[in-house]
């Protein structure tokens, strides 16, 4: 995984906490962080696949949380004085990311099309147990991620689609 990808991966794992917090405690939290990060991260491995990519990423910038937000009613209308990771979300990497938190599957086929290294491990996002689904119960509810889910779940299908064809 390219490094140029951290800020992107660190706000949409931010991103995803915020409008779908854990389940309360210590233990709770880190492991909602970690289904974050790993759905984030192959979201991001699978949008930015090479170096290049993410060169282009840096220079037209990600776009920012502003649909998002409003899509999930949160209010930051100037008032978060902490607001400037929100400029580094990448909406179709978090729409990505809520396809695979409320599909595992959708993530086992994207992994394989992901060069291990790149997007790490991601098993706590491919095979949730119940730990996984009671630390983040918003997070893994599909009803409640349908929406942003559905913002790019067609270019993610088609993008898994045309890259299994390929591999034949």
């Amino acid at each position: 995984m390219s490094a140029d990808l951290t800020p992107v991966i660190a706000a949409g794992t931010r991103w995803l906490l915020t409008a779908f917090p854990s389940a309360p405690g210590a233990f709770s939290q880190a492991l909602a962080e970690a289904q974050a990060r790993q759905a984030v991260t192959l979201s991001a491995a699978l949008r930015y696949p090479t170096p290049l990519d993410a060169q282009l990423l840096h220079l037209l910038g990600p776009g920012g949380s502003i649909r998002l937000d409003r899509m999930t009613g949160a209010d930051h209308g100037g008032g978060d004085a902490d607001a400037g990771w929100r400029t580094w979300v990448d909406e179709t990497v978090v729409s990505w990311a809520a396809c695979f938190l409320a599909e595992p599957a959708l993530a086992v086929d994207a992994h394989r099309l992901v060069d291990r290294g790149q997007a790490g491990e991601v098993t706590r996002l491919t095979r949730p147990g119940v730990h996984e689904h009671d630390a983040a119960p918003l997070m893994r509810h599909p009803d409640l991620l349908e929406p942003v889910a559905a913002l790019h779940r067609s270019l993610l299908l088609d993008l898994l689609d045309n890259e299994s064809a390929a591999l034949g």
